[in-house]
């Protein structure tokens, strides 16, 4: 039972089997946490701890499904299907809907995902004649909301708090408290809870029925926690509530990649675990499995820079690899042909696949540009980030009619399908129906059901519609007791007519659509058979729970694997690649410009590039531009700081025709005097320099030079001149045409192919 102990370090086989008492456990990145973690569970359960007893949170289901198999690997299926393991989120629904009543929510209460929490947000505008077009945007509400929740302020306390009263009047949006109160009004009416409201309303039971906590803390006698460097103030609490009798906690974590502040972790949950727990024992994960020696000094010179720290010396003993290559372009465009260039070739030099490279950035804004390049250069990507399959029009329509047949009292699952299919139910008798549930302050099925229907001022027509659909859907609910998940969607889908409909529209669309629908069916054909296996429930109530938690992660689709990978350096937490670009390096952007406004601030941005490098298994590039479009205006860039703390060492700034030239780095009229050093200080941050040594300054003096005047005489512009353009960098002049002023060029540019350029607009520089 124990030879599993022998494939563990030394570090590691601590922090396994030392199972008693408060213990933390930094986990360096690539260090094998998720290891440590199943290795603890299964030691615990091998040690004679009863399953059940074992409380696991992780952040993600792909995380929890992972850990889970693993530990069934060493103790059985039968055991690990009785841990109690999940996200917070799906745990803390688990444990709510044991307890409802205690909270007066209906145990098949409905969990209300971002696009039904801001279409309720709309409704409540509407009703309060706010402008959604100005201040009062959906979005900007429920960051609020979800905020206050994560805080523990209910919308009496939001009300009475003055720093956000403030903050409110600032933004213009002073109607906040009383949005907030209908907002919570509205949800309960609808027996609706929204992500925040299942740690809200978890802290709430334990604080108002301490017996039910109890019972908890009794049947919890031992807590694991992963990434704990990224819980809120609302699941920090629970956490302590929950280890207060035993005090068997370990949470796992690594400070350094404590990145999701905007999200309300606190990184001083697991710097202050010390604490909170004087007696608890510390172990340290160092040796990295993932990333080559360079990826993982290169990441250490880095974060080093960070005060803020629980102090760690993460190796490698893998081989040393190859330098980080910086990549300089000419502009943001010709950074993405750059890029697309570089995985083609890297693709044929080293036998990678696509779904070896990922392209990460820090905003979602810069992934067009890569996406065209990528296209242009027949390279499949796929985008993290993007529309989830569960998303879709069909698969929210279908999800929408279950949720009424398990909760009918579902507002906006009701008002996305009381006219569709479409059944003659229109907008002026859904508003007629929402002012009289606003009225009498009840559901719309309430009045759908009042026998007083016919009496509220609907013609009769109307009301035998109405009729019509709330029998449908009554016949929706009677069947979910005596119905498999998977049968009650069959019948609904065919009940309900939206198979129907979909049949007969036999454009390209709807066959897409339906190759969706049966998709879905796929997706609850196998959640039944897995819970089935592993002895879980499976029915319909516990299919919309897991579909309402899942994340990017979880949703991966076969067809999508081998891609090239984009997405947000947030979103990439927890991955890994062969290959890293990490692109966009620049100040303003990366680090960003509100958040060096501040040493936390700033101290984050740093910790998200420790996270993105260390990303990469074998290779790693980082690309700036000296240009950039910002709101349509062509504006200069500059090298990131962070790309001065690298130890330079670990860089290789000459590889490739298009490297970063380091003699001509800061090289623009207006940059001229920072070509000597890189030299940035705001709020008393440090001043990181960028310097090259001067065998790499001699080495790059015989480089080509550049004309810095506005723009070079057309008469110079002939065919075979090699030419350089602001944004579509270097290329050779193919063909002159025309006569002054309106002299055309044609210019063959080695990254973005083939264009014909005004001359007196293209500003081109002559190569010397």
């Amino acid at each position: 039972m124990k030879s599993y102990l022998e494939h563990l370090n030394e570090a590691q086989r601590k922090a396994v089997v030392e199972t008693e008492g408060p213990a933390l456990i930094i986990a360096g990145a690539g260090s094998g946490k998720t290891r440590v973690l199943t290795y603890r569970i299964a030691h615990l359960i091998s040690q004679g701890v009863p399953p059940w007893s074992i409380l696991a949170l992780t952040f993600t289901n792909k995380a929890a499904r992972e850990i889970k198999e693993r530990i069934s690997h060493i103790v059985g299926q039968e055991l690990a299907a009785k841990i109690w393991m999940g996200t917070f989120h799906s745990i803390f629904a688990r444990i709510l809907r044991m307890e409802a009543e205690h909270i007066n929510f209906p145990g098949t209460f409905t969990i209300y995902d971002t696009t039904d929490a801001k279409s309720l947000i709309n409704s409540i505008l509407k009703n309060m004649k706010l402008n959604k077009e100005k201040a009062y945007k959906p979005g900007t509400i429920l960051g609020r909301i979800s905020s206050a929740k994560n805080d523990l302020l209910v919308p009496a306390a939001y009300a009475q708090d003055a720093k956000r009263s403030m903050a409110d009047a600032a933004a213009n949006i002073p109607m906040m408290p009383e949005i907030y109160e209908r907002y919570v009004r509205e949800c309960r009416k609808a027996g609706a809870m929204d992500f925040d409201d299942l740690l809200l309303y978890t802290n709430i039971l334990f604080r108002d029925h301490p017996e039910v906590l109890a019972n908890y803390q009794e049947r919890f006698r031992y807590i694991l926690v992963d990434e704990y460097q990224d819980t809120n103030f609302s699941q920090y609490l629970i956490i302590r509530k929950l280890a207060g009798k035993h005090k068997n906690i370990c949470v796992v974590g690594d400070d350094a990649q404590s990145i999701y502040s905007f999200r309300g972790a606190r990184i001083e949950n697991i710097l202050n675990f010390r604490n909170d727990y004087p007696d608890y024992k510390l172990f340290k994960l160092e040796q990295n499995y993932r990333s080559t020696q360079t990826i993982v000094n290169a990441a250490n010179s880095v974060i080093e820079k960070n005060t803020g720290q629980i102090r760690k010396k993460v190796f490698s003993q893998n081989d040393e690899g190859a330098k980080i290559t910086v990549i300089q372009a000419h502009s943001d465009v010709d950074e993405g042909f750059i890029v697309a260039n570089h995985i083609n070739e890297m693709r044929l030099r080293h036998r990678y696949q696509f779904q070896d490279f990922a392209i990460l950035y820090r905003t979602n804004a810069q992934s067009r540009i890569f996406e065209e390049a990528l296209r242009k250069k027949n390279i499949p990507y796929k985008i993290y980030g993007g529309l989830s399959f569960y998303q879709r029009k069909e698969i929210k329509d279908i999800l929408a009619y279950l949720r009424l047949a398990v909760n009918p009292h579902d507002n906006e699952a009701l008002k996305r399908v009381i006219n569709y299919p479409a059944r003659g139910i229109g907008k002026t008798t859904l508003d007629k129906l929402e002012a009289l549930a606003n009225h009498y302050n009840v559901s719309l099925w309430n009045v759908l059901t009042n026998p007083g229907l016919p009496q509220a001022g609907f013609h009769s027509g109307t009301v035998k519609k109405l009729n019509a659909f709330t029998n449908l859907i009554s016949g929706f609910i009677s069947q979910v007791p005596n119905m498999s998940a998977f049968d009650i969607t069959n019948e609904i889908a065919s009940q309900s007519g939206i198979l129907k409909e979909l049949h007969q529209d036999k454009s390209h669309e709807s066959q897409t659509r339906l190759e969706n629908l049966e998709e879905l069916f796929n997706a609850i054909r196998e959640f039944s058979d897995n819970k089935e296996e592993s002895g879980e429930n499976n029915g319909l109530v516990d299919f919309l729970q897991e579909v309402s938690l899942l994340t990017d992660q979880d949703t991966e689709k076969p067809d999508d694997i081998n891609k090239v990978t984009l997405m947000t350096i947030h979103s990439a937490k927890g991955l890994e690649f062969k290959t890293v670009y990490i692109v966009g390096i620049e100040e303003g952007l990366f680090p960003s410009a509100m958040a060096s406004t501040s040493e936390a601030g700033l101290e984050e941005e740093r910790r998200l590039f420790y996270v993105a490098l260390t990303r990469a298994q074998e290779r790693a590039t980082l690309t700036f531009a000296r240009s950039r479009y910002k709101f349509g205006e062509l504006t200069f860039a500059r090298p990131s700081r962070f790309l001065g703390e690298i130890d330079q060492s670990y860089l290789d700034i000459s590889a490739g025709a298009n490297s970063f030239d380091p003699a001509n780095a800061f090289s623009s009229v207006s940059e001229r005097s920072e070509r000597k050093s890189f030299n940035l200080k705001r709020n008393n941050v440090s001043k990181p320099q960028f310097r090259f040594s001067e065998e790499k300054l001699k080495k790059q003096s015989a480089s080509p030079s550049f004309h810095f005047s506005d723009h070079d005489s057309s008469s110079q512009i002939q065919p075979g001149v090699i030419v350089e353009h602001q944004r579509f960098g270097r290329g050779k002049v193919i063909q002159v045409e025309g006569e002054e002023p309106n002299i055309k060029a044609t210019v063959d540019f080695t990254n973005a192919g083939k264009k014909q350029l005004l001359l007196k607009f293209a500003k081109l520089k002559i190569i010397t």
